[in-house]
């Protein structure tokens, strides 16, 4: 599955790791690294200090990034670069339905569906991190971004909860589900060369990856 697969995208809840294992991937495969930059959201920090005020800016400032970002697929594909992502656009509306007043969402899902792209190439894999909330929030305080410093385990719980629902109804690409919580590809080089092998192994449609004992 590996070996053939030209755009990958790995996904995960804040914390998982999904961007670092997307750069160690991408550097590996030879690909083209594709990350989300939370870091240009101006609303971001204000977000996490009142969630209701801020809510529905930072969700429609990283949908429009979002999208710009998918746009450079095309060129990349037709210079036969694989792609390495660290997002699904997919995965937008699962964040506005977590954090967005019913209006709100009633008017970013209009917006959603006028502005997402008509022909966004699907991934050829994707690969889901999974990890219990403790570990995230213990993950995200120990990279010290200052626009996380007041982001919460109950808030994280919630994220979590919803990649989990997300990802048991996708279907639209091969689905790689890694426990997190006991392999970590990014700090570990045998985790990340046994996820390699296992991936290059990949048969079934979805598989789940985790130590046997």
């Amino acid at each position: 599955m590996l070996d053939k697969a030209r755009y990958i995208v790995v996904e995960g809840p804040i914390g998982a790791g999904k961007t670092s294992l997307t750069r160690r991937l991408a550097e590996r495969l030879d690909g083209q690294p594709l990350h989300e930059q939370p870091e240009l959201n101006p609303f971001l920090a204000q977000f996490y200090q009142d969630p209701e005020r801020w809510a529905l800016p930072t969700q429609m400032h990283f949908l429009f990034q979002r999208i710009d970002q998918l746009a450079t697929l095309t060129e990349s594909f037709e210079k036969h670069q694989r792609i390495v992502s660290d997002f699904v656009l997919d995965k937008d509306p699962l964040f506005a339905s977590l954090n967005l007043a019913n209006h709100e969402l009633a008017l970013y899902q209009r917006v959603f569906e006028s502005v997402k792209p008509v022909s966004t190439p699907k991934p050829d894999l994707v690969i889901y991190l999974q990890a219990k909330p403790e570990t995230l929030i213990e993950r995200v305080r120990r990279r010290g971004m200052e626009a996380e410093r007041r982001i919460t385990e109950q808030y994280l719980e919630r994220v979590a909860d919803r990649y989990a629902r997300f990802f048991y109804q996708y279907d639209a690409a091969p689905l790689f589900i890694v426990d997190a919580e006991v392999l970590n590809p990014v700090d570990h080089d045998d985790d990340f060369e046994l996820l390699l092998e296992r991936l290059r192994n990949m048969r079934s449609y979805r598989e789940f990856f985790a130590y046997a004992g």
